[in-house]
């Protein structure tokens, strides 16, 4: 019987065995789409180019921390934009590229809420891949099954470029060919400035804008596996050593539910991240995207000013989204 530990934002404790699942569902009822008993949805929509490039939208007398640096795009569902800063040239996303790569994958493969699908064999290049140094990569041991739903948790949480890659070749047989399926999911979804280059983000030619990635998070969040994955702080996976972290620890302040951390050199820090806001008995589904933070210094350094201004927008949109929509006080998750 396999046995797993994981934590659930928003649900306390570490569980094991037959509680996992029933985690999972906590976390799955938490994340279902607007409209079936989750977040409101209202009327909403449209934007105009104000001052200094950045795009006010519907609640922009949110008063933000807007990042003086980098690109933002950040929107409250059914409502409409909060605003987008930074302008929109095409710029490295990092890791962030591994949303669209589960996004491709689940299209392809779905799985409902709890469901650990096929099993999946490790391949030489993904084993031999394990031991970079250059790159994040997840120890892996060739010949040995995992399934699809582990590999999953070993591309969303620790970020394992090797397991991108042995999922674009398990899906499309190259990786050149899944790639070709993300540039294509990304033309029908609108993702008009965004081009992928790999299935990992490694290569800084895979470029987006905050815009683009901001209406990928939309369509991702209704992948049932991709929620319940990405609201994992920890997790452990038969045949790979330790407990595997979540990069995002942003998933330790109330509200916030994923999505996906990105850094590297040149592209600084990264993070497409999902949160609740409240007001009044009303719940709202927040979403944001945050590219090129301290740009050309360090990965550790970029990541973490990508997740502290994200923390600090997510703050103030819970704090003032009451006043904007007409409640009589801010109302904290």
């Amino acid at each position: 019987m396999r046995v797993r530990r994981v934590r659930v934002a928003g649900v306390g404790g570490a569980l094991r065995g037959p509680q996992r699942g029933r985690a999972l569902c906590v976390a799955a009822a938490v994340l279902v789409a607007a409209g079936a008993g989750g977040w409101l949805v209202l009327p909403g929509g449209g934007s105009g180019e104000g001052e200094d490039g950045r795009t006010p939208g519907v609640l922009g007398s949110l008063g933000l921390p807007w990042p003086d640096e980098g690109q933002t795009s950040i929107e409250v569902r059914g409502v409409g934009g909060v605003g987008s800063s930074g302008g929109r040239e095409p710029v490295p996303i990092a890791s962030v590229t591994k949303v669209m790569t589960a996004y491709v994958l689940l299209k392809e493969h779905p799985l409902d809420a709890g469901e650990e699908g096929p099993r999946i064999t490790v391949d030489a290049d993904a084993a031999r891949e394990s031991h970079s140094l250059s790159e994040s990569t997840v120890e892996l041991r060739e010949g040995r099954r995992h399934t699809q739903r582990e590999l999953l948790e070993l591309l969303l949480l620790p970020s394992g470029n090797n397991v991108a890659r042995l999922l674009a070749r398990w899906d499309a047989g190259s990786q050149k060919a899944f790639v070709a399926k993300m540039n294509r999911t990304a033309d029908e979804l609108g993702m008009t400035r965004t081009t992928y280059t790999g299935a990992s983000g490694y290569e800084s030619s895979t470029k987006s804008t905050a815009e683009d990635q901001l209406k990928l998070a939309r369509h991702a969040l209704r992948q049932p596996a991709l929620r319940e994955v990405v609201a994992l702080r920890d997790t452990t996976v038969p045949g790979v050593p330790g407990t595997v972290t979540n990069t995002n620890r942003l998933l330790d302040k109330p509200g916030v539910i994923g999505l996906k951390t990105g850094s590297s050199t040149p592209a600084g820090g990264n993070l497409m991240w999902a949160a609740e806001a409240r007001s009044g008995a009303k719940r709202y589904l927040v979403l944001g995207v945050v590219l090129g933070q301290r740009a050309h210094t360090t990965p550790a350094e970029g990541l973490a000013a990508a997740i502290d201004r994200s923390g600090a927008l997510i703050d103030a949109v819970q704090r003032n989204l009451p006043l904007a929509l007409g409640a009589d006080k801010p109302v904290r998750p």
